[in-house]
């Protein structure tokens, strides 16, 4: 049965130490992942600051508690009991990689879900933090998760960026569209067309070209609503559909 020298051995002070080295170690994987999520949500990637922010934070957790087994469950553990647990630790974590592929959408050019994925496996980490009794690790991996999901959106909508929209036009039959010509269309208002993301579909003889436009900036790109206004006046397109891209 617990004791109090037990539950308190779960706050000794290297207890309290090892966690301190966790989160400076759970902060510097954040801010290294934003880093790089950040060059990808500059370039319109449906993967962001927050998607990659989360999965390199909870990368690191996993690793840096395998460097100190001998902490684990306050310091009362045997080394047979620490292989044992990294073999559950093992099979958690590809566990929970098939139920986050499960909230992954992908609609033509457009994918969502990628930061519910990310979230419920830096959640899975969290819990693995508890189990083997890294509890201030673990409110700290909880609270830059929720800062992240929370605060790294506006984050990302305040740093220069490149929005991505995709588009699928539909034309009338017979009518042939000039690629030059819609790349031209897409210039003058902010937009450039991403190379290689143009499809064409013909069905029923009606002719669909889909393709991903990145914005230039920001400031200058004419929005969804307003592309929408100017396409029920292009000649030759019967209809439409515009979306952001989203993560």
């Amino acid at each position: 049965m617990p004791t109090l020298d037990t539950l308190a051995s779960f706050w000794s002070a290297p207890m309290v130490a090892t966690n301190v080295l966790v989160f400076f170690n759970l902060l510097g994987a954040l801010l290294l992942g934003l880093l790089v999520g950040y060059e990808r949500s500059y370039h319109g990637r449906a993967a962001g600051m927050r998607t990659y922010g989360l999965v390199c934070m909870a990368s690191a957790a996993l690793t840096v508690i395998g460097g100190y087994s001998s902490g684990w469950f306050g310091g009362h553990t045997l080394a047979a009991t620490a292989g044992d647990t990294t073999r559950v630790i093992q099979g958690i974590v590809t566990g929970i990689g098939f139920l986050c592929a499960g909230v992954i959408m992908r609609e033509g050019f457009n994918i969502s879900g990628l930061t519910t994925a990310a979230s419920l496996w830096a959640a899975s980490v969290i819990g693995i933090l508890v189990g083997v009794g890294f509890y201030g690790a673990a409110m700290a991996l909880a609270l830059l998760s929720a800062v992240s999901m929370m605060w790294i959106s506006r984050l990302e909508a305040w740093l220069p960026s490149r929005q991505a929209v995709a588009i699928t036009l539909r034309f009338r039959p017979g009518y042939l569209p000039s690629e030059p010509a819609l790349r031209q269309m897409a210039e003058a208002r902010g937009y450039d067309i991403a190379s290689g993301t143009i499809a064409i579909e013909l069905d029923a003889e009606v002719l669909r070209w889909s393709f991903v436009a990145v914005a230039r900036s920001r400031q200058r790109m004419v929005t969804i609503s307003e592309l929408s206004h100017e396409m029920t006046r292009f000649e030759g397109v019967t209809g439409f559909q515009l979306n952001y891209a989203r993560n």
